[in-house]
This record gives C-alpha cells, structure tokens and sequence, in this order.
C-alpha cells in the first residue's frame, strides 16, 4: 500500500455496541487518488459503517484511516477532506438551491458572496445552473440529488463518498447520473468510494471493485476481474454466478462431469477440491455434434430479450444465455463451448 495519495484504510473494524458480532473487520484497502472504488455486498454487510468511519461520522473499534496519506482517524469530519451524499439528499428545506451548495463555504467562514460565486461554479459542473434561486423543496428527486453531489463538492474533499445516492431513481436518472459521475471525474477527479446494490451502476462508474460479505473484504480487483476471478464462492454468488460445477484439481486439471479442463496458469488453487465457477455470459450453446461436452436442457427461463437453458452433464448443472431469438425446449441434447479463458476455479475451503 502506497499510502501517499488518496484513501487507505488499514484494519479498519467496529462493533456496534451491545451488538454480537463485528459490523466490520479488518477491513484493508488502498483507493489510489483520482480513483474510484464501488463498494459492494449484501444488505447488512458492513457498506455504509465502513463509509461512516472514513468520514469520521462513527469511531472505529481497530484501525487507522489515511487520507492523502495523512492518518484523521481522530480528526473530526468536518477536518478530514471528505465529502458525502447519502441514499436521500438531505437539502435544508429553509435555504435556496444555491444556498444550499455554498453552505460547506460559508459554515467555513467565506462571505456570502463568495459561497454563492463557488456554489454557482458546482451547479453549473451538475448541469443545475437553472436551479439555482429555487427552493431546495421544489425541485424533484434527480434535482435534488445533483443538488447534493454539488454542495460536497463545494467542499473541494479530497475523497468523495457515495452512499447508495442513486438507488431512488428510476432508469433513465439513473443513466444520467453515471454520466454525471463520469464528467466530474474528468474536471475534478476527486477519490471516490461509491456504495452500490447495483451492479450495472458499479460496472459503468467505477475503476475497482470491493465485495464486503459478513463485515470482511473477500474480494479487490479491478472490477472486469472480480467477475471473471471471484476469490470465493460467495463472492462469484453475489455478482451474478449461476454456475458451480464441483470436482478435483490434479496434475494441473480440473476433474468432474465437465470432463477434465486445465487449470489456468493465472489461478492459484492447490490439488485437491475445487468447484469450477463460470459466468453464465460465457458458455455457448451448440448442436451436439459440435462439442465434447454433451448434455440435456432440463430447464428454459426468460431472461430479458434472451432464453436462458439450464443443461445437465451427468451430475452437473451448466446455466447459458442463448442467442437473441434462439429458442431450445426442455429435453433437447445440446453441447456445450466453454472458453479457456472463461475457467475460474475455486477451493472447496473458500
């Protein structure tokens, strides 16, 4: 870990009190300056607890928080060079839209004047120059979250915290918003840590990806890798991986149902048990007389513009996405393409 530029954590934990189990444990990343990091897991995973500590909003029980390479684990937030934006907005209903954005400023002893004249420079980078002599209470969910990503970044943080901001809105905001993301980044480039359910989200703003399962990182990669190379089994559950095929690694093969594939030169697994974890995405779908690897559709489900099969090879249960308009019944004998590259194992002991 560098820990010169940008947002390092080390060891960060906390227990709620009273509560039976860490929120968070051990928690260690480096997002390098200008960065941006989606944070994901399941609901109850430590997400937004590791967000408040690196804003300083909650004490951590263990750990040191870093920012530009500077330890703030004791300093208080408003010291600390951070800005967030929570799920809601959280505007004061009694100021104006610009007032709103300039308030960081004028809270640090700026002129009003000079509040309003940033303030007006930060709606304008959110496309809400429009809005700026509104009330914070007439303006609509999208606005409002504009609203909210200016007046932190009117704070001029050096780290950027999103917590879930775009899960309220519907798809066509949504898409703005990660282009607003997008051209902020370009002007700005401020570190980012960004909070998210969604997966697409992660994927279209974000340089890596953490995955936080039971208050522990089990997974941080740059975010094509976390899905093609998940560490463990829950991770490869939590972004999407339909298909598990146990089996045994030896003499540099994976054995099972599949038949016999090599293990990648790229993946760390020992001899021993391991389960063959593939994207769904990758598998092709072919007539019999195509592949070695033959087997029968036992299962047909839509899956948006696509018909995804399920496939049985003796024990094995292989999912795929067919090609738009391709349609297979159940029963039908099918073979199987699986591209080298698309093979990921995991040990049975993760």
């Amino acid at each position: 870990m560098s820990g010169q530029s940008g947002l390092s954590v080390v060891d960060l934990g906390r227990r709620h009190p009273g509560a039976a189990a860490p929120a968070l444990r051990g928690m260690t990343l480096d997002v390098s300056g200008g960065s941006c990091l989606a944070l994901v897991g399941p609901s109850g995973s430590g997400k937004s607890t590791a967000l408040r500590l690196v804003a300083g909003l909650d004490e951590p029980t263990s750990g040191v928080v870093r920012i530009d390479g500077h330890d703030v684990t004791g300093v208080p937030p408003e010291s600390r060079g951070v800005g967030m934006v929570f799920q809601r907005p959280l505007l004061f209903p009694h100021l104006s839209v610009l007032d709103n954005v300039g308030f960081p400023l004028r809270a640090a002893g700026s002129s009003k004047k000079d509040s309003r004249r940033e303030a007006r420079r930060f709606l304008d980078m959110v496309a809400a120059a429009d809005l700026a002599n509104r009330s914070s209470t007439e303006i609509s969910g999208g606005q409002a979250q504009r609203v909210a990503i200016a007046r932190a970044l009117c704070a001029a943080p050096s780290v950027l915290l999103l917590d879930e901001p775009f899960s309220a809105l519907d798809g066509p905001l949504k898409a703005d918003m990660y282009r607003l993301l997008r051209d902020i980044r370009a002007e700005v480039n401020p570190t980012i840590v960004l909070v998210t359910h969604d997966l697409d989200e992660a994927t279209q703003t974000a340089d890596r990806l953490a995955v936080l399962i039971d208050g522990e990182v089990q997974h941080e990669s740059a975010v094509a890798e976390a899905f093609h190379r998940p560490t463990t089994l829950a991770v490869h559950r939590h972004l999407g991986g339909l298909v598990e095929i146990p089996g045994r690694v030896d003499n540099g093969s994976h054995h099972s149902d599949l038949g016999d594939v090599a293990v990648p030169d790229d993946c760390p697994v020992p001899a021993g048990p391991a389960t063959l974890a593939l994207r769904h995405e990758a598998v092709g779908v072919c007539s019999p007389e195509e592949s070695t690897t033959v087997g029968t559709v036992v299962a047909v489900s839509a899956a948006g513009v696509r018909t995804r099969v399920t496939v049985a090879v003796g024990d094995a249960r292989v999912v795929a996405d067919l090609p738009p308009g391709k349609i297979i019944g159940i029963g039908s004998s099918v073979g199987l393409v699986i591209p080298p590259d698309a093979i990921w194992l995991v040990p049975v002991s993760t």
